[in-house]
C-alpha cells in the first residue's frame, strides 16, 4: 500500500523523534556532549567497545591473536553502551571523533596511538602482530578487497535493512524492500565467492572473514534482525557453511562474548581484563 506521500522541507531541521530509542541518540552535531575520562587498564592495548557485529571484530581477533600465543595482544575491554550516551563523553570523543564504537589506544610505542573504525583496527592489529593478513601480493589484495567491501557493504545491511526491518518505529514497505533487495545481493555476492573458497579472500583465514562474519555471519545463523526466514538465507548455501565453521572457531566463541550486555547470561562479559573472565563466563554455558 501506499501511504502518505512525504515531501521535505525547504530547509531540513532536526526535530526530536517519537521516542525511539536509536533515533533519539542522534544529533546533527559532532563532539562531546559532557565530560569524562575513559577507564584505563593494565595492558597495553585498551578497547573502548560494545559487542555489535562492528565491536565483535576487534574483539575475536584480539583472541584468535592471544590463541597463537601472541602474549603482548592481551588487552583491557571497557563497555562503551551506547544506548547510554557513553560514546558521547570527552574521553571517548578524545580517542575517536566520530563518537563510533569500536575505538583502541595502543599504548605499546613510545606514544599512545589512537586507532578508530573497526577496520583499520584490524589492519592495524594485523600488520603490528604480523598476523591474519598476507604481507604481500595477490593474498594480501584480495584480504584488502573483501576487508573494503565488508565496510561499504555492511551499513545497507545495519543501517538499512537492520534499521527498517528490526528497529524502526513503523514498519514501510519501500525500504524494508529497497533494502532487503541488497541484502539479498549481498548474501548472494559473498555466497558466489565461499562456492570457490574455503574462506572469503582464498584458501587462507585472514582479517576479511573476521570482519564479514559477526555481519553476515550471525545474520545467516540467525543470531541478527531475527530475518533468517524472511531473507531465506537457507538458500546460501556457502554463506551457511562458512559462518558454521567460522563459528566453531574458538577465539570466536570468546571474542563475541566481549563487551556484550545482552543476550543468554552465559554470553554476557561486560569488561574483560584476562582470560579469566571469559573463561568464568563461558563456563556456563548450556
Amino acid at each position: 500500500m501506499k501511504g502518505e506521500q512525504y515531501i521535505p522541507p525547504k530547509v531540513w531541521e532536526n526535530e526530536p523523534s517519537s521516542g525511539n530509542q536509536w533515533a533519539n541518540i542522534n544529533s546533527p552535531v559532532s563532539g562531546a556532549r559532557y565530560d569524562r575520562e575513559l577507564p584505563v587498564g593494565q595492558h597495553a592495548l585498551q578497547l573502548y567497545s560494545l559487542a555489535t557485529p562492528n565491536g565483535q571484530k576487534v574483539t575475536i581477533l584480539l583472541e584468535e591473536l592471544l590463541a597463537l600465543g601472541i602474549k603482548e595482544a592481551e588487552y583491557d575491554a571497557f563497555l562503551i553502551n551506547i544506548g547510554e550516551s557513553d560514546q558521547f563523553s570527552s574521553g571517548f570523543v578524545g580517542v575517536n571523533p566520530n563518537s563510533k564504537i569500536p575505538a583502541l589506544v595502543d599504548k605499546s610505542g613510545d606514544e599512545p596511538v589512537n586507532v578508530f573504525e573497526s577496520a583499520s583496527i584490524l589492519v592495524h592489529l594485523a600488520e603490528k602482530f604480523g598476523q591474519f593478513l598476507p604481507k604481500s601480493g595477490p593474498e594480501r589484495t584480495q584480504t584488502l578487497n573483501w576487508l573494503f567491501w565488508a565496510q561499504g557493504s555492511a551499513p545497507f545491511l545495519g543501517g538499512g535493512f537492520g534499521h527498517f526491518y528490526a528497529y524502526a518505529d513503523e514498519k514501510q514497505e519501500y525500504p524494508i524492500n529497497r533494502f532487503t533487495m541488497e541484502a539479498k545481493r549481498q548474501l548472494d555476492v559473498l555466497d558466489k565467492q565461499l562456492a570457490k573458497n574455503t574462506y572469503v579472500a582464498g584458501e587462507e583465514y585472514t582479517i576479511a572473514d573476521i570482519a564479514i562474519w559477526p555481519w553476515y555471519g550471525n545474520l545467516v545463523l540467525g543470531a541478527i534482525y531475527d530475518a533468517a526466514e524472511f531473507l531465506q538465507v537457507h538458500t546460501y548455501t556457502n554463506v551457511v557453511r562458512w559462518a558454521k565453521q567460522i563459528q566453531a572457531r574458538e577465539a570466536v566463541q570468546r571474542g563475541r562474548i566481549v563487551n556484550r550486555s545482552f543476550g543468554e547470561e552465559w554470553e554476557q562479559l561486560l569488561e574483560r581484563h584476562s582470560p579469566e573472565d571469559i573463561d568464568k563466563v563461558l563456563k556456563q554455558r548450556p
